[in-house]
């Protein structure tokens, strides 16, 4: 099902929220929602190509789901990211996507930092579209982050000025690509109305869209249904028009 649609948002930022709720419903533990999750990624990248979105970025795991959720869906859920990063890297790399991985890698085990460098060198040429994948986030932490850069240049000598800059923090942002780090629709699905500390600084004047679909059933009509949505809207960044 393709749409012509007027007005089509350069970037788009998903909180994948309703996994562990979908399982239930289906009487099932929530680490099958986790991995039944990760074929609607793959819906999502082919439609964000075929419209010619310039940037995607998914909210995977927050700092606040790996300090709060047992350990054991942690695991799982890293354990599906890794194997994900693993086994579709060549499949991603010939769909000419450029993937980052943002957030604390701190956190993350040793294998896991292998192959997030290993896929981000391999596909940093890639041009079609850019894939944000935010594990281990925060918008919170990504601010404190980018002032501590910040702070160690000025410290150092590497960088003076004289002022804290808007321009300058979009430097040291996760997301700092010079076109197309600020969020134009952002997209929750599970049915919940909130940001949950994600991209704080990007989403400043993003549209939003809420849907009640859970995530494992949101597809290609929900996604279309959220451009749609997005290209009737009237985007006037505090103007009168």
């Amino acid at each position: 099902m393709k749409f012509n649609i007027n007005k089509i948002p350069n970037h788009v930022a998903i909180i994948m929220d309703g996994n562990g709720r979908w399982a239930n419903k289906k009487g099932k533990p929530r680490t099958f929602g986790h991995k039944k999750g990760t074929e609607s990624i793959n819906k999502i990248i082919d439609i964000s190509i075929y419209y010619n979105l310039k940037m995607l970025t998914l909210y995977v795991m927050s700092i606040e789901n790996i300090n709060k959720r047992p350990k054991e869906e942690i695991n799982y859920i890293m354990n599906i990211f890794l194997n994900k990063l693993k086994y579709e890297i060549n499949n991603l790399n010939k769909k000419n996507i450029k993937i980052n991985i943002i957030g604390n890698r701190k956190l993350l085990n040793k294998k896991l930092i292998f192959y997030i460098k290993e896929t981000e060198n391999i596909t940093k040429n890639n041009n079609k579209l850019i894939l944000n994948i935010a594990i281990n986030y925060s918008g919170k932490w990504d601010l404190i982050q980018a002032f501590n850069k910040i702070n160690y240049k000025l410290k150092t000598g590497k960088l003076k000025i004289n002022y804290i800059s808007e321009s300058l923090i979009n430097k040291y942002i996760s997301i700092n690509n010079k076109y197309f780090s600020n969020v134009d629709l952002l997209i929750r699905t599970g049915g919940e109305k909130r940001v949950s500390n994600f991209l704080l600084w990007n989403i400043a004047y993003s549209e939003l869209y809420f849907t009640d679909v859970l995530w494992p059933d949101f597809g290609e009509k929900e996604f279309i249904e959220s451009l749609i949505s997005y290209s009737k809207r009237n985007r006037k960044f505090g103007n009168i028009k």
